[in-house]
């Protein structure tokens, strides 16, 4: 009888293995639809993304920014949602400089790296940095988190008087002034400006890049290992 019973339950072991082993899971991959504007959630919010026209390192459109559009993943954007409600309660709001940004736009970065010869944004945006440095001294990067669509760049604006507030060095300024804990150079407002964006965004979630005051990824990223590259549209 045992004897029967033990074969019994080994071969409903068996069958629910073979049942396991034989599903296909039905869950959906990571795609755009998992995306939001972020102009939709945050109509105060204002932008002005760098990398569709012409006013940033490269001094041209970048590839895949289609559209002057900001987008994050649903996480992302809802946690920079609070970042910005808080803020407007003290009267302030966030600019963003950048959000999602397709891998073929890093790419782009990439083979505009490679022409050496082509520095005509230099005296604006790296004067004090070779430009074949700027992958070793991590400025750019062959993946960036902005693919992942978690990450963003951004600075504080008074709602009142629409000026952006002064952090002591402009965005994407490849230089030691940028990092968040520069102090030699700058003022100590400029400084507290800087540590109250960086607290700020913390509250909510966010990490800082400690070389760039204005990056910020969000800690539990949804997707952080997927580089998206469908482009902005």
């Amino acid at each position: 009888m045992k004897l029967n019973i033990i074969l019994k339950s080994l071969a409903v072991v068996a069958l629910l293995s073979f049942t396991t082993l034989g599903q296909t899971s039905t869950e959906r991959p990571p795609s755009k639809e998992d995306f939001v504007d972020l102009k939709e959630i945050m109509p105060n919010l204002r932008s002005d993304l760098r990398y569709y026209g012409d006013n940033n390192f490269v001094g041209r459109p970048i590839q895949g920014y289609k559209e002057p559009k900001c987008l994050l993943t649903k996480e992302a954007a809802y946690a920079l949602k609070k970042v910005q409600d808080e803020l407007e309660r003290l009267g302030f709001g966030l600019m963003v400089y950048d959000a999602y940004r397709p891998q073929q736009a890093t790419n782009d970065f990439v083979e505009w790296s490679e022409d050496i010869s082509d520095t005509t944004m230099k005296p604006q945006f790296y004067p004090n940095v070779e430009k074949k440095d700027l992958f070793a001294k991590g400025y750019i990067s062959v993946k960036s988190g902005h693919s992942r669509g978690s990450t963003v760049d951004v600075t504080i604006v008074s709602l009142k008087t629409k000026q952006i507030l002064n952090m002591g060095s402009p965005y994407d300024l490849f230089d030691e002034v940028s990092a968040t804990d520069h102090t030699a150079t700058i003022t100590k407002n400029q400084h507290s400006l800087r540590l109250l964006l960086k607290r700020r965004m913390e509250k909510h979630g966010w990490q800082s890049y400690p070389k760039e005051w204005w990056h910020f990824t969000l800690k539990d990223e949804p997707y952080p290992n997927t580089y998206f590259d469908f482009p902005i549209e």
